[in-house]
This record gives C-alpha cells, structure tokens and sequence, in this order.
C-alpha cells in the first residue's frame, strides 16, 4: 500500500516540510490498520451469523426442542393406547363383572366425570403454536386418564366390597358353560328345528356329542331329575337366591345325582345325548330367575370352561394350602 505523503509547518524556516516516517512506524501503522478493519469485519459476520443462524447454544436449544417435541407427539399416541385399553376395561365392568353382580352400570358419563370452568391450560400459549396444541392435547388427555382411572378404581372397589359381602351369592350363580362346546343356537324368538314354527327359545343350545359330560355350572341343590315332556331327559338345579338352571336332552345322570344333593360349580351332573324334541344330539341349557327365562350368555363369566374353572379352582385351592403352610 502507498503512503500518502503528509506535510508539517516548519517555524524557524516559515514553510511545509514533508513528515517523515522511519520503517518501523510504518509497519506498526499498516499492521494497525488491518487489525483494525478485521476486527470489524470479524463482528459484522459474527452479528450476521447469530441472526441468520444461531448461536451455538441457540442451535443446541433449537435440535432440543425438535428432539423434545418429538417425544411429545410419541407420548401423546401412547396416550392415546392406554386410552383405548381403559374404555375395553370399562366395558367389561359394565358389561360383565357388574351385570354377573347385578350392580347398575356406570353411564359413560359419570366415568368422564367432566370439568368446567377457566382454561387452565392457558401457560402453553407461550410456547410455539405446535408445541402449545400437542401440550394442550396431552395435558386434557392425562388428565381425563386420570379421572378414568381415578372412577374404575372407585367401581372395583364397589365390586370387591359387594363380592365380599355376597360370596355365597355368587358361589352359586350359573357363571360357567355347562359343557365345553360352541353355541349353536342362542336365546330368543326362533324357528323351531322340528316343528317349524317360530316360537321363544328359552335358553342356548351348545354341541356335544352323546355321552359328553355335563358339568354344574353353579353350586346348588338338585331339584328335578328324570324325563319331562320335550325335554326327554332333564335336570334341574336350584342355586338359590331364585336362580334355577335346567339342562335337557340328556342321555343319562351322573352317579349319585338325585333330588335333594348339593351339587359344586364345575362337578359332573349328567351325560348329554339326543332324548326328547331334538334334531340330533346337542345340550339345551336354560336358566330361570325368579320363575322367568333369562338369557344364560349374560351370566356366563368370561365363557370359562368348566375345564378352565376346574382348572383355576385347583390353582387357588393349591396356592392357599401353601400360603397356609408357609404361615404356619
């Protein structure tokens, strides 16, 4: 770079002399000019940088926000599942465990147990308009969990206090198949198979083959045992608490089955066969309340085997005996 030549005023000759720079002030005064002018230039770029761009710990901030919204969006579909699993469990209290017990069933909304009142959601709106919606999404979400969760835990402990007050109740109740076969025919108005005609089917036909064993279905007292009408062979049980259950067509009784015996949920009452007003050989089970028809599906628990409950009977009956002589 040329230096421009710069003048000073000489007194003593009354004129302009030219200033002298030795080489050392001229390289420090070079060196000074372009330190100078990148430094400029170096905080120029730098504030452009950070508008444009970022900081460092703004571009760390932003991937963690990604990152953060993005487990959001997974924690709000999973939600979304325990959602789906809780209304299944509701419908089977209702449905099932409640309408067995005879306990009204909770209406959906009493299970809501909806709320009112200001947006107490409102601190989201700080946020970006995605984040404040799933936020606000997610926070109505787990708080509507928990007053699901919250009235489910209230409703099994309303069952488990009516179970521990009703265990006799509830020993007896016909809650089992009473063979372990498909339903062929169901309950309610039909074409009768021999006859023809529609006419009320008061109970649920189930397959089984001659000879294939009949099982109590709820522990009770033998009231009826022997032919009867169109029903041929026929048994008849009284659990008690006015609930009676017949089974028809049989092809014979189990041992030591007459009238008056108690009889247990799950024991061997009978032998299925074709007697009676039949098509073929299948099992007809009705079950009585209070000297009406009722529908037998909506007291069978679970469509539990009567293999199954012997099964699960045995398990308990194993898991007390040590539990008993682990404490003594």
């Amino acid at each position: 770079m040329a230096f421009k030549r710069h003048y000073i005023y000489d007194p003593e000759r009354c004129e302009f002399v030219p200033l002298e720079y030795d080489s050392k002030k001229k390289l420090i005064h070079s060196l000074s000019f372009w330190l100078i002018n990148s430094i400029v230039l170096a905080c120029f770029g730098l504030a452009l940088l950070s508008n444009v761009v970022g900081t460092p710990a703004e571009i760390a901030l932003k991937d963690e926000n990604k990152t953060l919204l993005h487990q959001l969006k997974k924690a709000e579909v999973s939600i979304l599942d325990i959602e789906k699993q809780l209304n299944v469990i509701a419908k089977l209290d209702n449905e099932m465990y409640r309408s067995v017990l005879g306990l009204e069933p909770i209406s959906e909304d009493v299970r809501m147990a909806g709320t009112g009142g200001a947006d107490i959601y409102s601190d989201f709106d700080f946020h970006s308009q995605e984040a404040s919606e799933i936020l606000r999404r997610t926070a109505s979400k787990l708080d509507k969990l928990e007053r699901q969760v919250n009235g489910q835990m209230h409703s099994f402990d309303e069952i488990k206090n009516y179970y521990n007050s009703n265990k006799n109740r509830l020993r007896n109740i016909p809650a089992i198949k009473p063979v372990n076969g498909i339903i062929l025919s169901g309950y309610g108005m039909r074409p009768h198979p021999v006859l023809g005609y529609r006419r009320m089917h008061e109970g649920v036909d189930f397959r089984a083959d001659v000879g294939t064993e009949v099982y109590a279905t709820g522990d009770g007292v033998i009231k009826f045992a022997g032919r009867r009408g169109t029903y041929g062979n026929l048994l008849e049980i009284d659990h008690g608490f006015g609930m009676v259950t017949r089974y028809a067509h049989l092809s014979g009784f189990a041992e030591g089955i007459r009238p008056g015996r108690k009889v247990e949920r799950g024991e061997i009452i009978a032998f299925s066969g074709n007697s009676g007003l039949t098509q073929g050989p299948h099992l007809h089970y009705e079950v009585i309340v209070d000297g009406k028809p009722a529908d037998p599906v909506t007291y069978l628990i679970a469509d539990i085997t009567p293999e199954e409950y012997l099964m699960f009977k045995e398990m308990h009956n194993q898991s007390s005996e040590f539990s008993i002589s682990f404490l003594d």
